[in-house]
């Protein structure tokens, strides 16, 4: 019997380091274990999604107006004008004005889908292994490196001919200048469009971050399995 039980002790202290021998390794290796074109693959395929999320998300009725995390209010030094407005009885221009600042920016994201598909495209192996052991918002920043000045430059004159419609628009640009003479507003804030236009910019980076997270946080709850081989990796 106690040959039997020491048969028994050594067979499942056997089975046990087989098992250890086999999963370890293969859990510490997944990521190394990952080839390049998977590596850049399921990047392009993890950041294509959550740009064109961002965009329908933003591209819309309401997109800016409708979300409190990304209503585009009148810069901080002008607001003081704002309240002004209000107690002479021209909230309705102020509303208004706000109201179109924000129908601007939602009109301008469509822009945004071409710039931010040729950013996918363009990335390297380099880049792409960079941003899948960056932190959360490391694709993020690489669309911020590699898309901010065409994206402003595509969404300037769209913003220009949205705020064209607005009564208020020259009244806030006359007064932007004037403050900025003064020391009351900054240079990037003087004209009406370029203000609206780094805040839209601000809103698609801030929703794209916001969808890189979630793919980062729950890669297997993805439909894809290339995000889910390249992401899930990061797991252990």
């Amino acid at each position: 019997m106690i040959q039997g039980l020491r048969r028994l002790t050594a067979y499942f202290v056997l089975c046990m380091s087989c098992a250890t021998a086999v999963w370890i390794p293969a859990s510490a290796a997944t990521l190394a274990e990952l080839t390049n074109q998977d590596t850049v693959a399921g990047l392009k395929e993890a950041l294509t999604r959550g740009s064109q999320a961002a965009i329908q998300q933003l591209g819309k009725e309401n997109g800016f107006f409708g979300n409190d995390r990304l209503r585009i209010p009148l810069p901080e030094s002008l607001q003081k004008v704002e309240s002004a407005m209000r107690r002479l009885g021209m909230g309705k221009q102020a509303d208004d004005l706000i109201l179109r600042m924000n129908r601007a920016a939602e009109t301008a994201m469509p822009e945004a889908r071409a710039l931010l598909v040729g950013a996918v495209k363009q990335m390297s192996v380099q880049d792409a292994k960079g941003i899948l052991t960056g932190g959360d918002d490391a694709a993020t920043q690489y669309f911020k490196r590699t898309t901010s000045d065409p994206l402003a430059q595509k969404f300037l004159p769209i913003i220009r001919k949205a705020t064209e419609k607005v009564q208020l628009a020259e009244r806030y640009n006359a007064f932007a200048q004037t403050g900025t003479r003064f020391g009351l507003v900054r240079e990037e804030d003087a004209q009406l469009e370029n203000y609206i236009t780094r805040k839209a910019l601000d809103g698609l980076f801030l929703i794209i971050a916001d969808e890189e997270k979630k793919i980062r946080a729950d890669p297997v709850g993805s439909t894809s399995s290339i995000i889910k081989k390249v992401f899930g990796s990061m797991k252990f």
